[in-house]
């Protein structure tokens, strides 16, 4: 008898609240560095030095070019569709009067979001760029930290996104959401 394989057995599908209650229950804790992407929940890969030192610039130099105009997250979830529950490395979300205490915000809530991508780089442009994009998340950043890179996808339609811009670490970029904010890449890509 041949043993089937674990590949071909059909896997569970997660839904959001199913997954919430996986974490009330303490099946899932804080140890667990997962998300739930399309029903599945994934390990996330654990974070370099580069990584981390990464994300620490985006959220802190977001953090004072943002002041008063949007809140900044910084790997935190954001409830974006019945079966996924991604943790981006920065969101730049609506400002919201209970900050998010009571719920996570949605992808009405979101202005931008931006993954750090050195060993995920094929994860964030693939799997994460299409969920964003069936989210309607109006604009998503790729930071590719081995090619000292900012992809820029705008304009979601579908699963996809209509505009992909490759922004190098000279450039200069103003997202679409507040066209007077005009972030030099180089100042806070390390």
């Amino acid at each position: 008898m041949v043993a089937e394989s674990v590949s071909n057995l059909p896997l569970k599908h997660w839904s959001v609240d199913e997954y919430h209650r996986l974490i009330a229950v303490g099946i899932l804790t804080s140890d667990d560095h997962v998300e739930l992407l399309d029903g599945q929940i994934v390990e996330m890969v654990p974070q370099d030095p580069p990584h981390a030192s990464n994300t620490s610039s985006f959220g802190n130099e977001f953090v004072l070019l943002f002041a008063g105009k949007a809140w900044i997250r910084t790997q935190l979830p954001l409830t974006i569709a019945p079966d996924s529950e991604p943790e981006p490395d920065i969101a730049v979300v609506h400002l919201d009067p209970n900050r998010y205490r009571d719920r996570h915000p949605k992808p009405e809530d979101v202005f931008l979001l931006i993954e750090i991508a050195d060993t995920t780089l094929n994860q964030d442009r693939n799997r994460k760029a299409k969920i964003y994009a069936q989210a309607g998340i109006p604009e998503y950043w790729i930071v590719n930290l081995k090619q000292r890179q900012v992809i820029v996808y705008r304009h979601p339609q579908g699963d996809s996104y209509q505009s992909e811009q490759i922004l190098e670490a000279t450039d200069a970029i103003a997202p679409l959401a507040f066209p007077e904010i005009r972030i030099e890449l180089q100042t806070i890509l390390l």
